[in-house]
């Protein structure tokens, strides 16, 4: 055999290797192929080994694993007029590999656009409260309406998340002086129901309490066995309470009677007896007897 023969053998061994290469192709269970065949898309195939027509096919890959993307910090004026700093991160992976590619130039770059522009649409329509109350919700409705935008392009939005949110410094300023005047309110509703049960009780202690006398004796020397236990120098001087109510009585009663010597009935009644007496004495003798004044007058 001549040498040229040889070449040619060899040559045509080894296109065959380099055709036979560049037919195999092996895709990871994480990803599929897309495949072209002229320009047009005939499916996706994967994971695993398989051949593609050299020249003729195209492969692309397309990684389905959840992508994590950053949504940078957007300004958002809120629906109260409140301007916020707010960024989040969103999740999502591709479930059609064949719109993923043929649908959208690049659907990372297009995600992350509609998430940025999808944050700063629904947080302005919100207050500040429901945003720092209610994130649950609109984490929920953030990924409603991201996930329905993508969807077209072979894309699962699956999780939406607020990470934080910058307020002003005059906003968190007046921020704290609203959440100390709720809690001075707390407390003072606390301290007046406090008051209230206490008065309460201190009521049924005085109706026990007056309903058993003794028991009043009980809790004085209960006081002073108190007072006593301490080091001090304090001096106690019990008094009975039947003392007390004995003055009180003396002191109701001494204004409602009258005076000998008053204005009372019974002085009146006195000078009445004393001015008839006198009055009664002109008219009669040193010997009580009545004067005859038809004999002084005859006579």
């Amino acid at each position: 055999m001549s040498e040229a023969l040889l070449y040619g053998l060899g040559g045509a061994v080894v296109l065959l290797l380099a055709i036979i290469v560049s037919a195999v192709r092996i895709v990871a269970e994480y990803e599929r192929g897309v495949i072209f065949r002229l320009g047009r898309v005939i499916g996706a195939k994967g994971p695993g080994l398989f051949f593609i027509i050299p020249i003729i096919d195209k492969m692309v890959k397309v990684n389905l694993q959840t992508v994590t993307s950053d949504i940078p910090p957007q300004d958002v004026i809120t629906k109260d007029n409140v301007t916020l700093r707010v960024n989040a991160v969103t999740y999502f992976n591709v479930v059609d590999p064949v719109k993923a590619v043929v649908a959208i130039q690049n659907y990372m770059y297009a995600t992350s656009q509609v998430a940025q522009t999808t944050l700063r649409s629904i947080l302005g329509q919100v207050e500040l409260d429901d945003l720092l109350l209610k994130r649950d919700e609109i984490n929920q409705r953030l990924q409603t309406i991201i996930d329905d935008l993508t969807n077209p392009w072979g894309i699962k939005v699956t999780l939406v998340e607020v990470k934080d949110v910058e307020l002003p410094e005059s906003m968190r300023r007046a921020m704290g002086r609203q959440a100390e005047a709720e809690r001075e309110r707390r407390s003072k509703v606390i301290h007046a129901t406090g008051e209230f049960e206490a008065a309460a009780s201190l009521g049924r202690a005085a109706a026990v309490l007056e309903t058993h006398p003794a028991a009043m004796q009980l809790r004085l020397l209960s006081t002073m066995v108190e007072v006593a236990a301490e080091k001090n120098s304090t001096l106690i001087f019990p008094v009975p309470v039947e003392l007390l109510r004995l003055m009180d009585v003396l002191s109701k009663q001494g204004p409602s009677q009258g005076s000998p010597n008053g204005g009372g009935p019974v002085g009146a009644t006195v000078q009445e007896d004393a001015a008839s007496q006198q009055g009664g004495g002109e008219n009669q003798r040193p010997d009580g007897h009545p004067l005859d004044e038809d004999v002084h007058g005859g006579t």
